[in-house]
């Protein structure tokens, strides 16, 4: 006998519509809210190490605060938001050495995807890379940047899910996702921007050709350069930083 304070649900109640529950919104809008802000840090909009102002950011997203901090937990969980107790949040500004670790992490498994990725991707799958490969020239030419790392992440992104491995996939993400402001810059240089936009093209080949071996070491270059273009820029922007620092020397007596 059933008490008389427990609700049993029958089997065909269960599957009454009036059961079904409509998406929350505000869940929704703090996810979007993250979305927002996950762009603008990709794309330098929001600095590493840049205070989040609440105020601005609400105002600039038409939000109330809290999705907005909601937001920020989200980011934080994925280690691109610093949150700061009670002292709100700020871009997350890896050391060089974090840099380092990320990208040669990075390229391992960006290797390692484009190896699987090569054994198995099928014909389908090709003409969707090949027609995101001809998009990304087209925004090259452009000098679109913006554009052209939309579809140069969609690329990686499919040659990943060529893999069919989705523990490669988890880890690539949440990884990936760490670097993707670093990525964005080091097209800053154009020579070295024209320089990823042939290695691409090499990448389209080696998958067509489906050479494992060669779609392994092309990506795990891809990295290396795309390393070295990011060191270079911390390097400069660091310069430029004490260049604009006027001198004390002497000043202490």
């Amino acid at each position: 006998m059933q008490s008389a304070n427990v609700v049993v649900i029958t089997d065909t109640e269960r599957d009454s519509p009036a059961l079904e529950v409509a998406p929350i919104a505000r869940r929704v809008l703090h996810e979007e809210v993250a979305g927002r802000l996950r762009e603008w840090i990709t794309e330098g909009l929001l600095a590493p190490g840049e205070r989040l102002n609440e105020r601005v950011l609400c105002a600039r997203l038409a939000v109330s605060r809290t999705p907005l901090r909601e937001a920020f937990k989200v980011l934080a969980a994925q280690n691109l938001v610093v949150l700061h107790p009670h002292r709100g949040a700020s871009v997350a500004a890896p050391s060089p050495q974090d840099v380092r670790h990320l990208f040669e992490l990075m390229a391992a498994l960006e290797g390692l995807s484009g190896e699987l990725a090569a054994l198995r991707h099928d014909a389908a799958e090709l003409r969707e890379i090949r027609a995101l490969h001809f998009e990304m020239l087209a925004a090259h030419a452009r000098h679109d940047l913006p554009g052209y790392y939309r579809l140069n992440r969609a690329i990686h992104a499919a040659i990943n899910a060529c893999a069919r491995n989705p523990m490669l996939t988890q880890t690539y993400d949440s990884v990936n996702l760490r670097i993707q402001n670093l990525r964005f810059r080091s097209n800053f240089n154009r020579a070295k921007w024209d320089a990823a936009v042939v290695e691409h093209q090499h990448m389209l080949e080696a998958l067509e050709r489906r050479d494992a071996p060669a779609m392994r070491a092309l990506l795990e270059a891809h990295l290396r350069a795309k390393l070295e273009a990011v060191l270079e820029g911390v390097a400069a922007s660091a310069d430029q930083a004490s260049n604009d620092v006027p001198s004390t020397a002497g000043a202490v007596r």
